[in-house]
């Protein structure tokens, strides 16, 4: 009775380990004494190193935007660029009444509509946030630009990667639409308003910036709208043809303040009306003032606004991070590793699969142990410290990119995720990747058999294996990157991962690794494997 395939995961070994003392012998009895099963622990080390994120894939309704400096890993920048939705079909003629008329039924006067003329009598940018990293009362300044054609010709393109973190928005800025100074923590926002809440206790105050733009911009808007009512144009159909011909969306950056970054979840773009105050007869009302000769005031009238656009899910957004080259810096050390969000440094460790192989190829593994330890950092000088990452992904590095862009989550096979314990043992720890070390043996197993098959009597070992390595570099490492991961409650009450997405929310941690020969240490695989002697 022998295996010989490291691939096979014995589930009656693993249901043995599962035993507890009183029956962890259960049935070995009934077994020759030459076939007697032991079981064993083997370490094998581990290496590891820091590298440049540079890009990660960002499909998020979030945008970020800001500067904020740190001593250990200087500045960093944040800005996105996005679309605004239009539903299909939009008229404006669905929302709003009609311009004020009055008429005479019989002696009686009465009134229909309430808008006072067919025009826009303002427009505003509604930037609404409802979160911040760093100094709340930090000040900054936020310009907003529409984008430019470029945006238009390039929206379009397959090829390119606008979801990725280094996408030059600089190139799409067209005309500046305003500009506005800000804090995060608005104090002239009264306590009435901030805490106030609605009959459901939700809060109703939602932090915003407001820019006021130039009011010829919905004029050109309603009056194309007008227009595409009447059949003349196909602009308001849906979102693509609103973006390529009516307004094609926004560029939001931070050009003043260090120290706040914010985390920005919708940009609406607001239209007022003027509206008459009518009766009950629809006849509109004067105001209750009287001039100094006795005559009665004007109209009694008001302004009311809608969000009628707004950045969604359906329509793009882009969020450009840029690091400075202290970054760089950071991942040069070699007596340690990093990892660091957003879009700044993954740890790669590289796994001894040909050892592990080579030592226990009769073997059947159960249970691979991997731990990243990080050091606890002090830092007196930032008040506002990067934390560690709450979550982290263990990936095959050849998969990384495929894994974000498909929007899979971890299949525990060649991706794993885990939670950071800073309560006991500052620990990343994954308690089993034995499937992805025998995923990863098998596969270059398979391709050692079918170039022996091909090479027949020319069959050099040592060569193909240095080919083998050579073409596939990457075959024996794994990623360490920081994660953002949703869950969701099924209706049996079991919680299912349905999204992963890389950490765009700053944070660091420093782990135990690094170059063995410049001071640097070995992290320490554990291999837990049953021996049939």
């Amino acid at each position: 009775m022998k295996v010989k395939n490291l691939g096979l995961l014995l589930l009656a070994s693993l249901t043995f380990y599962a035993c507890d003392d009183t029956t962890n012998t259960l049935g070995m009895s009934m077994l020759p004494d030459s076939d007697a099963i032991s079981a064993h622990t083997m370490t094998f080390d581990v290496t590891t190193q820091s590298v440049v994120a540079d890009a990660v894939y960002a499909k998020t309704d979030t945008g970020y935007v800001g500067k904020f400096t740190d001593p250990e890993f200087g500045d960093y920048t944040a800005s996105f660029l996005t679309e605004l939705n239009c539903t299909e079909d939009f008229k404006f003629s669905d929302i709003l009444p009609d311009v004020y008329e009055e008429y005479y039924a019989g002696d009686t006067l009465k009134g229909k509509g309430t808008l006072v003329d067919d025009k826009v009598e303002g427009l505003r940018l509604l930037v609404y946030y409802n979160s911040w990293f760093g100094d709340s009362l930090n000040a900054c300044r936020m310009s907003v630009y529409e984008l430019n054609d470029q945006w238009i010709q390039e929206r379009h393109d397959e090829n390119m990667q606008y979801r990725y973190t280094n996408i030059d928005v600089e190139k799409y800025k067209g005309r500046l639409l305003g500009r506005k100074a800000y804090t995060a923590y608005d104090a002239s926002i009264p306590d009435s308003i901030r805490n106030a809440t609605d009959e459901n206790g939700n809060p109703t105050y939602y932090p915003v910036i407001t820019f006021d733009l130039d009011t010829e911009i919905g004029e050109n808007i309603l009056e194309l709208n007008r227009a595409y009512e009447r059949g003349e144009n196909n602009y308001f159909d849906d979102a693509d043809h609103f973006i390529d011909n009516v307004f094609k969306g926004v560029y939001v950056k931070n050009d003043f303040g260090d120290g706040t970054i914010l985390s920005v979840d919708r940009v609406d773009l607001e239209f007022q009306f003027r509206f008459h105050y009518v009766d009950s007869l629809g006849v509109a009302l004067k105001k209750k003032v009287n001039d100094e000769n006795g005559n009665i005031g004007d109209d009694s009238t008001y302004i009311g606004r809608q969000s009628l656009f707004a950045s969604t899910k359906e329509v793009i957004q882009a969020n450009q991070f840029a690091n400075s080259e202290k970054l760089l810096a950071k991942v040069n050390e070699k007596k340690w590793t990093y990892i660091k969000s957003p879009a700044g440094i993954f740890t790669e460790a590289t796994l001894p699969y040909d050892s592990i192989y080579q030592q226990l190829s009769k073997d059947t593994l159960n249970a691979v142990k991997l731990t990243f330890t990080n050091y606890e950092e002090r830092n007196n000088i930032q008040t506002f410290n990067m934390g560690a990452p709450a979550n982290v992904l263990l990936i095959r590095k050849q998969e990384v990119k495929s894994f974000f862009e498909e929007n899979k989550i971890n299949d525990n096979l060649t991706s794993f995720v885990t939670t950071h314990n800073s309560n006991a043992v500052n620990q990343y720890h994954f308690p089993n990747i034995a499937r992805l070390v025998t995923t990863c043996i098998n596969e270059k197993k398979a391709a050692r058999a079918k170039a022996e098959k091909e090479a027949g009597e020319n069959w050099n070992e040592e060569t193909w294996n240095a080919q083998w390595n050579a073409e596939n570099p990457d075959w024996n490492k794994v990623f360490l990157i920081p994660v953002t991961i949703t869950t969701q409650q099924t209706s049996s009450s079991t919680t299912v991962t349905t999204a992963i997405q890389h950490d765009l929310q700053p944070g660091y941690t420093k782990l135990q690794g690094g170059d063995p020969e410049q001071g640097g240490q070995k992290l320490t695989l554990e291999v837990t494997y049953t021996r049939f002697p």
